[in-house]
Protein backbone atom coordinates (compact mmCIF):
# COMPACT_ATOMS: atom_id res chain seq x y z
CA UNK A 1 0.00 0.00 0.00
CA UNK A 2 3.02 2.65 0.05
CA UNK A 3 4.04 2.02 -3.56
CA UNK A 4 2.49 4.20 -6.05
CA UNK A 5 1.92 3.22 -9.59
CA UNK A 6 3.75 4.39 -12.20
CA UNK A 7 0.98 6.63 -13.80
CA UNK A 8 0.70 8.65 -10.44
CA UNK A 9 4.48 8.85 -10.37
CA UNK A 10 4.53 10.53 -13.82
CA UNK A 11 1.12 12.73 -13.35
CA UNK A 12 2.79 14.26 -10.13
CA UNK A 13 6.26 14.82 -11.73
CA UNK A 14 4.30 16.50 -14.59
CA UNK A 15 1.97 18.32 -12.22
CA UNK A 16 5.29 19.19 -9.87
CA UNK A 17 6.83 20.91 -12.99
CA UNK A 18 3.84 23.00 -14.29
CA UNK A 19 3.58 24.00 -10.43
CA UNK A 20 7.12 25.33 -10.25
CA UNK A 21 6.55 27.09 -14.09
CA UNK A 22 3.01 28.85 -12.97
CA UNK A 23 4.00 29.94 -9.86
CA UNK A 24 6.93 31.61 -10.70
CA UNK A 25 5.33 33.43 -13.66
CA UNK A 26 2.72 34.91 -11.16
CA UNK A 27 5.56 36.08 -9.14
CA UNK A 28 7.16 37.91 -12.07
CA UNK A 29 3.86 39.21 -12.69
CA UNK A 30 3.13 40.51 -10.01
CA UNK A 31 6.74 41.72 -9.00
CA UNK A 32 6.95 45.10 -7.36
CA UNK A 33 8.47 48.00 -9.44
CA UNK A 34 12.12 48.86 -8.72
CA UNK A 35 11.90 51.40 -5.81
CA UNK A 36 8.59 51.11 -4.32
CA UNK A 37 9.12 49.63 -0.88
CA UNK A 38 5.60 49.41 0.37
CA UNK A 39 4.46 47.29 -2.98
CA UNK A 40 7.62 44.67 -2.00
CA UNK A 41 7.65 44.70 1.61
CA UNK A 42 3.44 44.43 2.27
CA UNK A 43 2.17 44.57 -1.75
CA UNK A 44 0.23 48.22 -0.65
CA UNK A 45 -2.38 46.08 2.18
CA UNK A 46 -4.33 45.26 -1.46
CA UNK A 47 -5.49 41.91 -0.58
CA UNK A 48 -9.10 41.59 0.41
CA UNK A 49 -9.50 40.06 4.09
CA UNK A 50 -10.31 36.35 2.11
CA UNK A 51 -7.24 36.45 0.58
CA UNK A 52 -4.95 37.68 3.23
CA UNK A 53 -6.23 35.71 5.77
CA UNK A 54 -5.48 32.65 3.21
CA UNK A 55 -2.11 33.95 2.95
CA UNK A 56 -1.62 34.14 6.69
CA UNK A 57 -2.60 30.27 7.33
CA UNK A 58 -0.57 29.34 3.98
CA UNK A 59 2.41 30.70 5.98
CA UNK A 60 1.29 29.32 9.38
CA UNK A 61 0.97 25.63 8.22
CA UNK A 62 3.95 24.54 7.05
CA UNK A 63 5.06 21.45 5.32
CA UNK A 64 6.24 20.22 8.58
CA UNK A 65 2.33 20.69 10.03
CA UNK A 66 1.17 18.87 6.83
CA UNK A 67 3.74 15.73 7.19
CA UNK A 68 4.92 16.07 10.69
CA UNK A 69 1.84 17.04 12.91
CA UNK A 70 0.15 14.63 10.32
CA UNK A 71 2.39 11.56 11.47
CA UNK A 72 2.23 12.25 15.29
CA UNK A 73 -1.54 12.28 15.13
CA UNK A 74 -0.90 8.68 13.13
CA UNK A 75 1.64 7.33 15.40
CA UNK A 76 0.61 8.36 18.98
CA UNK A 77 -3.10 9.18 18.36
CA UNK A 78 -4.53 11.39 20.84
CA UNK A 79 -1.21 13.11 21.50
CA UNK A 80 -1.67 13.95 17.79
CA UNK A 81 -4.81 15.82 17.75
CA UNK A 82 -3.60 17.73 21.20
CA UNK A 83 -0.46 18.97 19.18
CA UNK A 84 -3.05 19.78 16.31
CA UNK A 85 -5.29 21.46 18.26
CA UNK A 86 -2.46 23.12 19.99
CA UNK A 87 -1.41 24.25 16.46
CA UNK A 88 -5.07 25.87 15.77
CA UNK A 89 -5.11 27.41 19.73
CA UNK A 90 -1.52 29.32 18.50
CA UNK A 91 -3.40 31.37 16.09
CA UNK A 92 -6.14 32.15 17.98
CA UNK A 93 -4.35 33.28 20.68
CA UNK A 94 -2.61 36.06 17.88
CA UNK A 95 -5.55 37.20 16.61
CA UNK A 96 -7.51 37.83 20.21
CA UNK A 97 -4.01 39.34 21.69
CA UNK A 98 -1.45 40.30 19.37
CA UNK A 99 -2.61 40.55 15.78
CA UNK A 100 -4.27 44.26 16.02
CA UNK A 101 -1.28 45.79 18.48
CA UNK A 102 1.51 44.71 15.85
CA UNK A 103 -0.29 45.75 12.74
CA UNK A 104 -0.47 48.99 14.55
CA UNK A 105 2.60 49.23 15.83
CA UNK A 106 4.81 48.08 12.90
CA UNK A 107 5.55 48.90 9.36
CA UNK A 108 7.54 46.34 7.31
CA UNK A 109 9.03 43.95 9.91
CA UNK A 110 9.29 42.74 13.77
CA UNK A 111 11.90 45.42 14.37
CA UNK A 112 9.76 47.99 12.93
CA UNK A 113 7.29 46.54 16.06
CA UNK A 114 9.73 46.35 18.87
CA UNK A 115 11.38 49.90 18.12
CA UNK A 116 8.12 51.78 17.67
CA UNK A 117 8.81 52.14 21.17
CA UNK A 118 12.72 51.79 21.92
CA UNK A 119 14.45 53.17 19.04
CA UNK A 120 17.95 51.97 18.18
CA UNK A 121 20.33 50.09 15.69
CA UNK A 122 20.67 47.43 18.74
CA UNK A 123 16.95 46.45 18.91
CA UNK A 124 16.55 45.98 15.09
CA UNK A 125 19.94 43.94 15.49
CA UNK A 126 18.67 41.82 18.08
CA UNK A 127 15.31 41.16 16.20
CA UNK A 128 17.01 40.04 12.73
CA UNK A 129 19.23 37.67 14.72
CA UNK A 130 16.21 36.12 16.45
CA UNK A 131 14.19 36.18 13.50
CA UNK A 132 17.56 34.31 11.32
CA UNK A 133 17.40 32.05 14.32
CA UNK A 134 13.72 30.89 14.40
CA UNK A 135 13.53 30.79 10.40
CA UNK A 136 16.54 29.29 9.04
CA UNK A 137 16.13 25.88 11.13
CA UNK A 138 12.93 25.59 10.01
CA UNK A 139 13.69 26.64 6.55
CA UNK A 140 16.24 23.25 6.66
CA UNK A 141 13.41 20.55 7.81
CA UNK A 142 11.47 22.03 5.22
CA UNK A 143 14.48 21.89 2.32
CA UNK A 144 15.85 18.82 3.72
CA UNK A 145 12.41 17.10 4.19
CA UNK A 146 11.90 17.66 0.16
CA UNK A 147 14.33 15.34 -1.13
CA UNK A 148 13.08 11.87 0.89
CA UNK A 149 9.48 13.31 0.06
CA UNK A 150 10.05 13.63 -3.86
CA UNK A 151 11.96 10.28 -3.55
CA UNK A 152 9.05 8.53 -1.70
CA UNK A 153 6.60 9.82 -4.43
CA UNK A 154 8.57 9.12 -7.24
CA UNK A 155 10.45 5.88 -6.88
CA UNK A 156 14.07 7.07 -6.86
CA UNK A 157 16.72 6.71 -4.04
CA UNK A 158 19.85 7.98 -5.66
CA UNK A 159 21.34 10.80 -2.91
CA UNK A 160 22.23 12.85 -5.84
CA UNK A 161 18.80 13.00 -6.64
CA UNK A 162 17.81 13.95 -3.69
CA UNK A 163 20.45 16.73 -3.04
CA UNK A 164 19.66 18.03 -6.55
CA UNK A 165 15.45 18.51 -5.51
CA UNK A 166 16.58 20.26 -2.38
CA UNK A 167 19.12 22.66 -4.81
CA UNK A 168 16.67 23.16 -7.45
CA UNK A 169 13.88 23.67 -5.12
CA UNK A 170 16.21 26.10 -3.12
CA UNK A 171 16.57 28.25 -6.01
CA UNK A 172 13.33 28.33 -7.23
CA UNK A 173 12.07 29.50 -3.53
CA UNK A 174 14.85 32.14 -3.45
CA UNK A 175 13.41 33.42 -6.76
CA UNK A 176 10.18 33.65 -5.53
CA UNK A 177 11.40 36.30 -2.40
CA UNK A 178 13.17 38.44 -4.68
CA UNK A 179 11.29 38.95 -7.39
CA UNK A 180 7.65 38.41 -6.35
CA UNK A 181 7.76 40.62 -2.77
CA UNK A 182 5.05 40.21 -0.69
CA UNK A 183 2.04 40.06 -2.66
CA UNK A 184 4.12 37.24 -5.06
CA UNK A 185 4.46 35.01 -2.18
CA UNK A 186 0.78 36.09 -0.83
CA UNK A 187 -0.52 34.46 -4.04
CA UNK A 188 1.31 30.98 -3.68
CA UNK A 189 0.40 30.58 -0.36
CA UNK A 190 -2.87 30.90 -1.24
CA UNK A 191 -2.95 28.70 -4.23
CA UNK A 192 -1.25 26.63 -1.46
CA UNK A 193 -4.30 26.96 0.72
CA UNK A 194 -7.07 25.87 -2.25
CA UNK A 195 -5.27 22.70 -3.16
CA UNK A 196 -4.51 21.63 0.03
CA UNK A 197 -8.02 22.22 1.42
CA UNK A 198 -9.55 20.74 -1.34
CA UNK A 199 -7.55 17.81 -2.08
CA UNK A 200 -7.49 17.35 1.69
CA UNK A 201 -11.15 17.47 2.16
CA UNK A 202 -11.62 15.04 0.04
CA UNK A 203 -9.12 12.49 1.06
CA UNK A 204 -11.10 12.74 4.56
CA UNK A 205 -14.54 12.10 2.95
CA UNK A 206 -13.00 8.99 1.45
CA UNK A 207 -11.46 8.08 5.07
CA UNK A 208 -15.07 8.65 6.60
CA UNK A 209 -16.73 6.68 3.82
CA UNK A 210 -14.66 3.64 4.25
CA UNK A 211 -16.21 3.49 7.65
CA UNK A 212 -19.82 4.45 7.38
CA UNK A 213 -19.22 7.74 8.23
CA UNK A 214 -18.90 6.73 11.70
CA UNK A 215 -15.88 8.58 13.19
CA UNK A 216 -16.20 6.03 16.28
CA UNK A 217 -15.24 3.14 14.54
CA UNK A 218 -12.51 5.01 12.19
CA UNK A 219 -10.91 5.94 15.89
CA UNK A 220 -11.49 2.01 17.18
CA UNK A 221 -10.06 0.43 14.16
CA UNK A 222 -6.88 2.50 14.45
CA UNK A 223 -6.49 1.77 17.84
CA UNK A 224 -6.75 -1.82 17.00
CA UNK A 225 -4.27 -1.86 14.52
CA UNK A 226 -1.99 0.29 16.11
CA UNK A 227 -0.31 -2.31 18.17
CA UNK A 228 -0.64 -0.45 21.72
CA UNK A 229 -4.53 -1.08 22.00
CA UNK A 230 -6.17 1.54 24.00
CA UNK A 231 -3.07 3.80 24.65
CA UNK A 232 -3.53 4.44 21.49
CA UNK A 233 -6.45 7.27 22.53
CA UNK A 234 -5.17 7.83 25.65
CA UNK A 235 -2.13 10.29 26.08
CA UNK A 236 1.40 9.83 27.14
CA UNK A 237 2.20 7.52 24.20
CA UNK A 238 4.25 10.19 21.89
CA UNK A 239 6.48 10.75 25.06
CA UNK A 240 6.52 7.15 26.84
CA UNK A 241 10.14 6.88 26.22
CA UNK A 242 11.67 9.72 28.09
CA UNK A 243 11.99 9.97 31.72
CA UNK A 244 9.25 12.73 32.00
CA UNK A 245 6.22 12.29 30.02
CA UNK A 246 3.72 14.26 31.58
CA UNK A 247 6.49 17.03 31.71
CA UNK A 248 7.66 16.49 28.18
CA UNK A 249 4.17 16.93 26.93
CA UNK A 250 3.15 19.94 28.40
CA UNK A 251 6.64 21.50 27.25
CA UNK A 252 6.11 20.49 23.99
CA UNK A 253 2.15 22.00 23.81
CA UNK A 254 3.45 25.35 25.27
CA UNK A 255 6.37 25.55 22.66
CA UNK A 256 3.52 25.23 20.15
CA UNK A 257 0.91 27.42 21.78
CA UNK A 258 3.22 30.51 22.22
CA UNK A 259 5.85 30.01 19.39
CA UNK A 260 3.74 29.06 16.48
CA UNK A 261 1.78 32.14 15.59
CA UNK A 262 4.95 34.36 16.99
CA UNK A 263 7.74 33.52 14.61
CA UNK A 264 8.30 36.44 12.46
CA UNK A 265 6.80 34.71 8.42
CA UNK A 266 3.54 34.89 10.53
CA UNK A 267 3.66 38.11 12.24
CA UNK A 268 5.09 40.17 8.57
CA UNK A 269 1.33 39.25 7.63
CA UNK A 270 -0.38 41.37 9.96
CA UNK A 271 1.43 44.66 8.43
CA UNK A 272 -0.59 43.70 4.92
CA UNK A 273 -3.73 44.65 6.27
CA UNK A 274 -4.38 47.99 5.87
CA UNK A 275 -7.22 48.61 8.74
CA UNK A 276 -7.89 47.31 12.35
CA UNK A 277 -10.79 45.90 10.72
CA UNK A 278 -9.49 44.10 7.87
CA UNK A 279 -6.95 42.49 10.07
CA UNK A 280 -9.70 41.24 12.43
CA UNK A 281 -11.56 39.59 9.34
CA UNK A 282 -8.22 38.30 8.20
CA UNK A 283 -7.39 36.36 10.87
CA UNK A 284 -11.48 35.09 10.86
CA UNK A 285 -10.39 33.84 7.67
CA UNK A 286 -6.89 32.08 8.70
CA UNK A 287 -7.72 30.64 11.90
CA UNK A 288 -11.24 29.00 9.76
CA UNK A 289 -8.71 27.87 7.49
CA UNK A 290 -6.47 26.51 10.10
CA UNK A 291 -9.42 24.39 11.90
CA UNK A 292 -10.73 22.74 8.80
CA UNK A 293 -7.33 21.86 7.77
CA UNK A 294 -6.64 20.44 11.68
CA UNK A 295 -10.14 18.07 11.06
CA UNK A 296 -8.85 17.29 7.46
CA UNK A 297 -5.49 15.91 8.68
CA UNK A 298 -6.77 14.41 12.20
CA UNK A 299 -8.94 12.55 9.85
CA UNK A 300 -6.27 11.45 7.33
CA UNK A 301 -3.77 10.42 10.08
CA UNK A 302 -6.16 8.07 12.20
CA UNK A 303 -7.50 6.56 8.40
CA UNK A 304 -4.06 6.07 7.48
CA UNK A 305 -3.35 4.03 10.81
CA UNK A 306 -6.67 2.17 10.20
CA UNK A 307 -6.53 0.99 7.22
CA UNK A 308 -2.64 0.08 6.95
CA UNK A 309 -1.37 -0.04 10.55
CA UNK A 310 1.05 2.18 12.70
CA UNK A 311 3.49 -0.52 11.95
CA UNK A 312 3.84 -0.06 8.11
CA UNK A 313 3.82 3.87 8.53
CA UNK A 314 6.50 3.95 11.25
CA UNK A 315 8.34 1.08 8.93
CA UNK A 316 8.53 3.79 5.62
CA UNK A 317 9.38 6.60 7.87
CA UNK A 318 9.96 6.52 11.69
CA UNK A 319 8.80 9.87 12.09
CA UNK A 320 5.38 9.20 10.57
CA UNK A 321 6.22 12.31 8.18
CA UNK A 322 4.98 9.98 4.92
CA UNK A 323 1.44 9.14 6.98
CA UNK A 324 -0.55 11.85 4.93
CA UNK A 325 0.73 10.56 1.55
CA UNK A 326 0.00 6.69 2.78
CA UNK A 327 -3.61 7.82 4.27
CA UNK A 328 -4.28 9.39 1.11
CA UNK A 329 -3.49 6.09 -1.23
CA UNK A 330 -5.07 3.43 0.92
CA UNK A 331 -8.45 6.27 0.86
CA UNK A 332 -8.39 4.70 -2.81
CA UNK A 333 -8.54 1.40 -1.93
CA UNK A 334 -6.53 -1.10 -3.33
CA UNK A 335 -8.21 -0.79 -7.23
CA UNK A 336 -7.65 2.68 -8.02
CA UNK A 337 -9.42 4.31 -11.14
CA UNK A 338 -7.95 7.20 -13.77
CA UNK A 339 -10.17 9.71 -10.98
CA UNK A 340 -8.56 8.43 -7.88
CA UNK A 341 -4.95 8.57 -9.29
CA UNK A 342 -5.43 12.81 -10.85
CA UNK A 343 -6.77 12.91 -7.21
CA UNK A 344 -3.77 11.59 -5.82
CA UNK A 345 -1.83 13.77 -7.95
CA UNK A 346 -3.00 16.67 -6.43
CA UNK A 347 -2.43 15.52 -2.97
CA UNK A 348 0.73 15.50 -3.96
CA UNK A 349 1.05 18.67 -5.91
CA UNK A 350 -0.67 20.31 -2.79
CA UNK A 351 2.44 19.32 -0.83
CA UNK A 352 5.01 20.49 -2.94
CA UNK A 353 3.40 23.51 -3.24
CA UNK A 354 3.42 23.67 0.52
CA UNK A 355 6.99 23.39 0.57
CA UNK A 356 7.65 25.75 -2.08
CA UNK A 357 5.06 28.28 -0.45
CA UNK A 358 6.62 27.73 2.95
CA UNK A 359 10.31 27.88 2.87
CA UNK A 360 9.49 31.28 0.26
CA UNK A 361 7.89 32.75 3.14
CA UNK A 362 10.53 32.26 5.31
CA UNK A 363 12.99 33.58 3.31
CA UNK A 364 10.73 37.08 2.52
CA UNK A 365 11.00 37.46 5.54
CA UNK A 366 14.65 36.96 6.86
CA UNK A 367 15.15 38.99 3.90
CA UNK A 368 13.77 41.65 4.96
CA UNK A 369 14.59 42.15 7.91
CA UNK A 370 18.42 42.19 7.07
CA UNK A 371 17.71 44.60 4.22
CA UNK A 372 15.08 46.60 6.65
CA UNK A 373 16.52 46.49 10.02
CA UNK A 374 20.22 46.04 9.70
CA UNK A 375 21.80 47.99 6.40
CA UNK A 376 18.83 50.07 5.80
CA UNK A 377 19.25 51.41 9.28
CA UNK A 378 23.24 51.76 8.80
CA UNK A 379 22.68 54.63 5.72
CA UNK A 380 20.70 57.08 6.42
CA UNK A 381 18.19 58.52 3.52
CA UNK A 382 18.81 55.04 2.00
CA UNK A 383 16.72 55.22 -1.45
CA UNK A 384 13.63 52.65 -1.75
CA UNK A 385 15.63 51.18 -4.94
CA UNK A 386 18.40 50.63 -2.92
CA UNK A 387 16.94 49.23 -0.48
CA UNK A 388 14.98 46.46 -2.61
CA UNK A 389 17.82 45.66 -3.86
CA UNK A 390 19.60 45.17 -0.86
CA UNK A 391 16.07 42.70 0.48
CA UNK A 392 16.99 40.79 -2.87
CA UNK A 393 20.22 40.13 -2.04
CA UNK A 394 19.43 39.49 1.17
CA UNK A 395 17.39 36.84 0.20
CA UNK A 396 19.89 34.97 -1.74
CA UNK A 397 22.08 35.81 1.12
CA UNK A 398 20.06 33.52 3.32
CA UNK A 399 19.16 30.91 0.51
CA UNK A 400 22.78 29.92 -0.67
CA UNK A 401 23.67 28.78 2.84
CA UNK A 402 20.23 27.52 3.86
CA UNK A 403 20.13 24.96 0.84
CA UNK A 404 23.88 24.10 1.58
CA UNK A 405 23.38 23.39 5.43
CA UNK A 406 20.20 21.54 3.83
CA UNK A 407 22.15 19.24 1.60
CA UNK A 408 24.32 18.52 4.91
CA UNK A 409 21.55 17.55 7.67
CA UNK A 410 19.35 16.17 4.92
CA UNK A 411 20.11 12.40 6.32
CA UNK A 412 19.62 13.39 10.21
CA UNK A 413 16.39 13.44 12.40
CA UNK A 414 15.09 16.94 11.45
CA UNK A 415 12.58 16.85 14.59
CA UNK A 416 15.06 18.92 16.89
CA UNK A 417 15.62 21.68 13.97
CA UNK A 418 11.30 21.77 14.24
CA UNK A 419 11.94 22.23 17.96
CA UNK A 420 14.37 24.77 18.25
CA UNK A 421 12.22 27.10 16.11
CA UNK A 422 9.26 26.69 17.87
CA UNK A 423 11.16 26.93 21.07
CA UNK A 424 12.92 30.47 19.84
CA UNK A 425 9.45 31.94 18.69
CA UNK A 426 8.02 30.82 22.53
CA UNK A 427 10.80 31.79 24.70
CA UNK A 428 12.50 35.28 22.90
CA UNK A 429 9.74 36.28 20.62
CA UNK A 430 6.81 36.00 22.27
CA UNK A 431 7.93 37.55 25.26
CA UNK A 432 9.43 40.48 23.70
CA UNK A 433 5.92 41.05 21.59
CA UNK A 434 4.06 40.83 25.22
CA UNK A 435 6.15 43.17 26.61
CA UNK A 436 6.45 45.69 24.05
CA UNK A 437 2.63 46.14 23.31
CA UNK A 438 1.21 45.87 26.25
CA UNK A 439 4.26 46.52 29.48
CA UNK A 440 4.34 50.39 30.14
CA UNK A 441 7.79 50.24 32.03
CA UNK A 442 8.96 47.77 29.77
CA UNK A 443 12.96 48.87 28.57
CA UNK A 444 15.19 48.70 25.92
CA UNK A 445 17.57 46.81 28.28
CA UNK A 446 14.56 44.28 29.29
CA UNK A 447 14.23 43.83 25.04
CA UNK A 448 17.53 43.05 25.01
CA UNK A 449 17.60 40.78 27.56
CA UNK A 450 14.38 38.84 26.44
CA UNK A 451 15.53 38.38 22.96
CA UNK A 452 18.99 37.60 24.06
CA UNK A 453 18.76 35.29 27.17
CA UNK A 454 15.79 33.30 26.24
CA UNK A 455 17.73 32.62 22.77
CA UNK A 456 20.75 31.58 24.63
CA UNK A 457 18.78 29.57 27.18
CA UNK A 458 17.35 27.60 24.63
CA UNK A 459 20.57 27.23 22.27
CA UNK A 460 22.34 25.99 25.59
CA UNK A 461 19.74 23.64 26.37
CA UNK A 462 18.58 21.81 22.97
CA UNK A 463 21.87 20.38 22.48
CA UNK A 464 21.49 18.27 25.71
CA UNK A 465 17.91 16.48 24.86
CA UNK A 466 17.24 12.88 23.94
CA UNK A 467 16.41 15.02 20.51
CA UNK A 468 19.82 15.47 19.40
CA UNK A 469 21.37 12.74 20.80
CA UNK A 470 20.84 9.53 23.12
CA UNK A 471 17.78 7.72 21.35
CA UNK A 472 17.96 5.81 18.13
CA UNK A 473 15.84 8.77 16.54
CA UNK A 474 18.10 11.56 17.59
CA UNK A 475 19.61 13.23 14.85
CA UNK A 476 23.05 11.41 16.21
CA UNK A 477 21.56 8.40 17.43
CA UNK A 478 25.29 6.60 17.70
CA UNK A 479 25.93 9.36 20.09
CA UNK A 480 24.75 10.17 23.99
CA UNK A 481 25.52 13.82 25.12
CA UNK A 482 21.87 13.74 26.64
CA UNK A 483 22.00 15.85 30.24
CA UNK A 484 18.72 17.95 30.14
CA UNK A 485 15.88 15.72 31.60
CA UNK A 486 13.15 16.82 29.17
CA UNK A 487 12.83 16.20 25.86
CA UNK A 488 12.40 19.63 24.45
CA UNK A 489 13.50 23.02 26.32
CA UNK A 490 10.88 24.93 26.30
CA UNK A 491 9.46 24.20 30.08
CA UNK A 492 12.96 25.82 31.31
CA UNK A 493 13.58 28.64 28.42
CA UNK A 494 9.54 29.82 27.90
CA UNK A 495 9.73 31.06 31.89
CA UNK A 496 13.19 31.81 31.56
CA UNK A 497 12.64 34.40 28.66
CA UNK A 498 9.68 36.33 30.41
CA UNK A 499 12.10 36.20 33.67
CA UNK A 500 14.52 37.96 31.51
CA UNK A 501 12.70 40.99 30.30
CA UNK A 502 11.22 41.60 33.72
CA UNK A 503 14.64 41.20 35.37
CA UNK A 504 16.33 43.98 32.83
CA UNK A 505 13.43 45.87 33.11
CA UNK A 506 14.18 46.33 36.67
CA UNK A 507 17.78 46.43 36.61
CA UNK A 508 17.46 49.59 34.45
CA UNK A 509 16.72 51.63 37.08
CA UNK A 510 13.16 53.74 38.31
CA UNK A 511 14.89 57.04 35.69
CA UNK A 512 14.71 54.45 32.69
CA UNK A 513 11.40 52.71 33.75
CA UNK A 514 9.58 56.37 33.56
CA UNK A 515 11.13 57.70 30.60
CA UNK A 516 9.79 54.12 29.35
CA UNK A 517 6.37 54.86 30.72
CA UNK A 518 5.86 58.07 29.54
CA UNK A 519 6.86 57.15 25.83
CA UNK A 520 4.59 54.17 26.02
CA UNK A 521 1.40 56.87 26.87
CA UNK A 522 2.71 58.81 24.21
CA UNK A 523 2.17 55.83 21.40
CA UNK A 524 -0.12 53.97 23.80
CA UNK A 525 -3.40 54.94 21.39
CA UNK A 526 -1.47 54.25 18.48
CA UNK A 527 -0.64 50.47 19.27
CA UNK A 528 -3.73 49.36 20.86
CA UNK A 529 -6.55 51.41 19.04
CA UNK A 530 -4.76 52.31 16.03
CA UNK A 531 -5.35 55.77 16.62
CA UNK A 532 -2.95 57.28 14.11
CA UNK A 533 -1.85 55.44 11.00
CA UNK A 534 1.78 53.60 11.33
CA UNK A 535 4.54 55.36 9.30
CA UNK A 536 2.46 58.74 9.80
Amino acid sequence: MTDFSGDAQAMSLVAFCAVATITLLLCVMTGPDSDDLDEFYTGYSSLSPMRNGLAIAGDYISAATVLGTTGVIALCGYDGIVLALSTALSLMLLMFLLAEPLRNAGRFTMGDALARRMPGRGVRIAACAVTLAALVPLMLVQLAGTGQLLAFILGFSSDRLKTGCIIGLGVLMISYAAIGGMKGTALIQILKMVMLLGSGAVVAVLVLQRFDWDPTALFDAAAERSGVGPAFLESGLQFAGGPHPRLDMISSQFAVVLGGACLPHITMRMYTASGARQVRRSMSWAVSSVAVFVLVITVVGFGATALIGREVIAGADPQGNTAYLIGSRAAFGVEVSAAETFLFTAVTTAIFLTVLASVAGMILACANSLAHDVFATRVQELSGRREMMLARLSALAVGVPTIILATLVQHHSLQPLVTLSFTLGASAIAPALVYSLFWRRYTRTGLLWTLIGGSLVVLVLMPGTNLVSGSPVSAFPDADFNWFPFTTPGLVSIPAGFAFGWLGTVVSGRRKIEEQRRQYEAVEGWILAGAVRRGD
